[in-house]
């Protein structure tokens, strides 16, 4: 018996599990599929009115059809109308295209024009069989993302199958009047099949009326769930944790330095959310080096007032470690018990970790991955603590949080998120941002030099070193990869210690024992070390005030939010700090670009608004995507307006209209509904 097909209409198996690769499951998903591009088959262009660089359609007899060598193996034709002659070239073709372009036979040809060795040319241009009795399309035609083995005219028929039905709008028709919006319906026709006479630079450019549309339905869409995620959230119960100000007073007593304001504020908004009955999500985020452990440390401390454990976990060892090693004393000064569980201790160690932590000897437990990923349970988890949030992925998250009932939840960043991150992906959190740092921080200097330059880098590095400074030397790879040739961390070790004979040198990456690192990284901290050769293991965490000169090679093949994290491992004392991009030319355009950037700016929210642009929120979402479709159609930078638009409708449309808030979810987000944190 055949499996129903999940369209109104039949589609073949094959197609079917092509149409899902491109997540295509239903009418509406056919619907949505909107083009890459159009193309303007609705005119015919004359060989002889042909010019390079152009795309045209021509339509032309075939002359002759060869197999020629120039230099490798292709099919040549040469095709002419009344007015001329154009060659045709297809590098890759079947045995059956030399029986297809028989001479004589006529041929509809779409495709860019170029200057070749005899004349104007096509390489590889779209073909159709055409008499002069064949008619013309009546509008542009749509060039559809697709997959291997899905052809253009079968997803052009696909689609307009499904737009055979006429298409209800979600939203009330006094609405889009308000918002001054194109109805649903029309708007979509126009995308899939605009008239010849349609603009197709506002088409290309995004701009058209319809466009506008389509973009607010998916903001629009984004929004409900995301606020439907935050509803919910509140509705759920957990045990308030009220300020009892009798550790957190006496942790801010112990401090040498006050709270900046951003700290403060911060510290402000966190603590009344503890005390909720519902369960605190929020987002701390702050630049590199603004003091965010600090007041993770508090909320820490105001759940153990009220007799419940915190968990702080970090992506790294490394970075957990720090946490520990900078708040455990503090902690247990206060008589506040703490427990470190890593993958790397002995399973001895571990089992009796978590067996001091289920029996509640534990007060607040640091550790890594190895919080969530093993069986050991809390005696009574009141707040989990995630440094580096976008390191894990919404389930990694969830597991831990399961250990608990209900228990808050405080995710850091020090990847600051651009506004228009926050209002959409970030949208079901509360943010509180620390904008500022604190008194003190040496502004670091950061340098472009070409790889060429590599002996004056060195020269730098041993003066620094002997002066009594110390420095970091980051490289991308562990070992030789045979794709990326790149300056490996294992052979720059090899090479520094030749020519920095006069240094302690120390190598510390991720795959190295645990011991090992810790080892390492103790000789470095005590400076013991002049120079550490490293992978991108330091990003986060390490922190040396003694190190003021990183020296990171192949920058060009680093995200800006990679250099501006490493480069905060620098300026944290009071001497001058350096940071030097070592690069390899030729740079690409979005290397020239990113090194820009990150030359030009310290401001990490300024860094992470100019990576949304060059890049788009995918990176900088981290592993949240996991649980959130990326948007396709609206862009965070062009349509700021339209996302603050469709921000205060979502809040109106779930108020005044709880069914079309569904329905319009339903339509846009379908099987793809966003898996919103817990």
């Amino acid at each position: 018996m055949k499996a129903a097909s999940p369209f109104s209409f039949p589609v073949a198996p094959g197609t079917l599990a092509k149409l899902a690769k491109l997540g295509i499951q239903r009418d509406a998903d056919l619907v949505l599929h909107l083009p890459l591009r159009w193309e303007d088959e609705t005119r015919l262009t004359p060989i002889r009115d042909l010019l390079p660089g152009a795309t045209a359609q021509v339509q032309a007899v075939v002359r002759e059809c060869k197999v020629a060598y120039r230099p490798r193996r292709m099919l040549t034709l040469t095709v002419e109308d009344a007015g001329g002659v154009l060659g045709i070239r297809f590098i890759n073709f079947y045995p059956s295209h030399l029986k297809l372009f028989q001479p004589g036979e006529s041929f509809r040809f779409m495709g860019e024009v170029r200057g070749g060795f005899l004349g104007l040319e096509m390489v590889h241009p779209r073909f159709s069989k055409a008499g002069d009795d064949t008619p013309l399309p009546s509008g542009l035609t749509p060039v559809y993302p697709t997959t291997a083995g899905l052809a253009q005219a079968t997803l052009r028929k696909l689609v307009a199958r499904a737009l055979t039905q006429p298409l209800e709008d979600t939203l009330p028709q006094a609405w889009l009047d308000e918002l001054a919006l194109p109805g649903f319906d029309a708007s979509i026709r126009a995308l899939h099949q605009p008239p010849t006479d349609a603009a197709l630079g506002e088409l290309d450019r995004r701009t058209h009326p319809a466009w506008q549309r389509l973009a607010f339905d998916e903001l629009l869409a984004q929004q409900l769930s995301l606020a439907a995620a935050r509803a919910a959230r509140r509705r759920q119960r957990t045990t308030p944790l009220p300020a009892a100000q009798r550790l957190t007073t006496d942790f801010l007593a112990r401090l040498p330095f006050a709270l900046t304001s951003a700290q403060t504020r911060a510290w402000h908004e966190i603590s009344p959310d503890l005390a909720a009955a519902h369960p605190m999500r929020r987002l701390l985020q702050g630049d590199v080096g603004s003091g965010k452990t600090v007041v993770a440390a508090l909320a820490c401390l105001q759940a153990v007032e009220n007799n419940h454990q915190a968990a702080f976990m970090a992506p790294t060892e490394i970075l957990a470690e720090q946490h520990a090693t900078k708040l455990a004393p503090q902690f247990e000064a206060m008589g506040v018990r703490c427990a470190w569980i890593s993958g790397s201790q002995r399973k001895s160690q571990r089992a009796a970790a978590w067996q001091a932590v289920a029996g509640g000897a534990v007060d607040v437990v640091f550790g890594t991955h190895a919080l969530f990923q093993e069986a050991g349970q809390f005696h009574n988890l009141g707040l989990v603590v995630v440094d580096e949030q976008h390191r894990f992925g919404v389930g990694q998250r969830l597991a831990l949080m399961q250990k608990g009932r209900e228990p808050h939840q405080l995710m850091m960043s020090a990847t600051p998120i651009p506004r228009t991150l926050a209002m959409s992906f970030f949208a079901d959190l509360d943010v509180s941002t620390i904008d500022a740092l604190p008194p003190g921080r040496t502004p670091v200097v950061t340098k472009l030099v070409s790889a060429a330059r590599r002996d004056e880098v060195l020269d730098r590095v041993r003066e620094a070193c002997l002066d009594g400074g110390q420095a970091y030397w980051v490289c991308p790879l562990i070992e030789e990869s045979e794709k990326l040739q790149l300056q490996t961390a294992e052979d720059t070790y090899a090479t520094l210690r030749d020519q920095l004979p006069d240094l302690n040198i120390g190598l510390v990456h991720g795959r190295m024992k645990p011991a090992d690192k810790q080892a390492v990284m103790a000789a470095f901290q005590s400076g013991t070390l002049h120079l550490l050769v490293a992978t991108t293991v330091i990003e986060v965490g390490v922190d040396v005030p003694n190190a003021a000169l990183m020296v990171i090679e192949h920058a060009e093949r680093m995200g800006l939010a990679q250099l501006h994290q490493l480069r905060g491992r620098v300026g944290r004392g009071s001497r001058e700090s350096v940071c030097v991009l070592l690069y390899q030319p030729p740079l690409s355009e979005l290397a020239r670009a990113r090194l820009k950037v990150i030359y030009e700016s310290t401001d990490g929210f300024e860094i992470a608004r100019q990576d949304l642009q060059l890049r788009g929120p995918g990176e900088l979402l981290g592993h949240r995507q996991s649980g959130l479709p990326m948007l396709r159609f609206a862009d965070l930078e062009r349509d700021v307006a339209l996302l603050e638009t469709a921000r205060d409708w979502a809040r109106r449309c779930l108020s005044e209209a709880p069914d079309v808030a569904a329905r319009h979810v339903e339509r846009w987000l379908g099987t793809r509904q966003a898996l919103a944190d817990s």
